[in-house]
């Protein structure tokens, strides 16, 4: 196929659309003048795995276990997912898929891979490798979820993985603050900005990156809700965690005077504009959550009295915990 910068090989193929339709792709291979020969041509779409990618048919119960895989990818993720997944968990499972276990069962058959073989894997992850065995568990799920794509789409015809077993504890324990130790934080911080911020997830229990992606013109004053649509994640707005969340919360009386003092401060209170920018960014972008914990929040509990461990896990998502912790009091 001829470019401008010189004839390119294209490797040719077919791929069924929703409807049913067979229809024509290609992909790019390389530049003659780089691959002068069609052996070589080929060389270079069996180093790219380029068949692997593109196997829209393969015989049930022969198909490589990388081939399943990227297929697993391509629709688990693409115009045939439920539900669309969010940029960060996309790049999680492609990590775990190509980096894991592609890499250690690429090359086999898919079908042909044993229960127990796949269990003495994953507990050498643990073992020699230092893997937690939650992080273990999640790669399980994904492996099992590959073959229960490719059963779906009659590329498989069973699952290895449904008789597998994972430990799923960890050692992680949640920081709870109690309802004193919060006021104490609200009570240290000065600044308005993070005042108001601490204040808001204590009292609407939403994740950090809900409450870095709301707007003003997401605060119903009028309603007595706040609007939760999106999250901030990865530099930019996307879906929220999950389809629960995209909802409403209740706007407390108090919350809201909070809310509509910090809005007369902020240089940055029309309705497009972020509820707590970053004021080095010049409201461009929310504040950053992790330079917020690390300088302000982490020093205020630890003030306060919660007792927070050099390298523990700490942060915005210990104040969800509030909510419940003064329901129960």
């Amino acid at each position: 196929m001829p470019r401008k910068e010189g004839d390119i090989w294209v490797l040719r193929y077919r791929v069924s659309r929703a409807d049913g339709r067979r229809v024509e792709n290609i992909m790019p291979v390389g530049l003659v003048r780089d691959f002068p020969k069609e052996r070589d041509a080929w060389r270079e779409v069996d180093k790219l795995g380029l068949l692997a990618r593109i196997n829209d048919a393969p015989a049930p119960g022969r198909i490589r276990f990388n081939a399943l895989a990227e297929h697993y990818l391509k629709a688990d993720f693409g115009e045939d997912a439920v539900r669309p997944k969010s940029e960060n968990t996309t790049m999680i499972v492609e990590h775990i898929v190509r980096d894991y276990l592609i890499a250690r069962w690429g090359n086999e058959t898919a079908e042909d891979i044993k229960p127990l073989d796949i269990q003495r894997w994953l507990k050498s992850l643990n073992s020699d490798r230092g893997l937690a065995w939650t992080t273990i568990s999640k790669m399980r799920g994904v492996m099992s979820r590959i073959y229960k794509v490719g059963i779906l789409h009659e590329r498989a015809s069973k699952n290895p993985v449904e008789h597998v077993e994972t430990r799923s504890t960890s050692n992680y324990r949640a920081i709870i603050i109690s309802p004193a130790q919060t006021l104490k934080i609200l009570e240290s911080l000065t600044n308005i900005l993070h005042h108001t911020l601490v204040l808001t997830c204590a009292a609407t229990a939403l994740r950090a990156s809900e409450i870095l992606a709301l707007r003003w013109s997401d605060i119903l004053w009028n309603e007595g809700r706040i609007r939760v649509s999106k999250r901030w994640a990865m530099g930019k707005d996307g879906e929220t965690k999950t389809e629960a969340s995209d909802s409403y919360v209740p706007l407390h009386p108090v919350l809201a005077h909070h809310l509509r003092a910090w809005q007369t401060h902020t240089p940055y209170a029309k309705d497009t504009d972020f509820v707590f920018p970053s004021l080095k960014a010049h409201g461009r972008i929310p504040l950053s959550a992790s330079a917020f914990v690390a300088d302000h929040l982490r020093p205020a509990a630890i003030g306060a009295g919660v007792q927070v461990e050099e390298g523990q896990r700490f942060g915005l998502h210990n104040l969800r915990l509030f909510l419940k912790q003064l329901a129960r009091e």
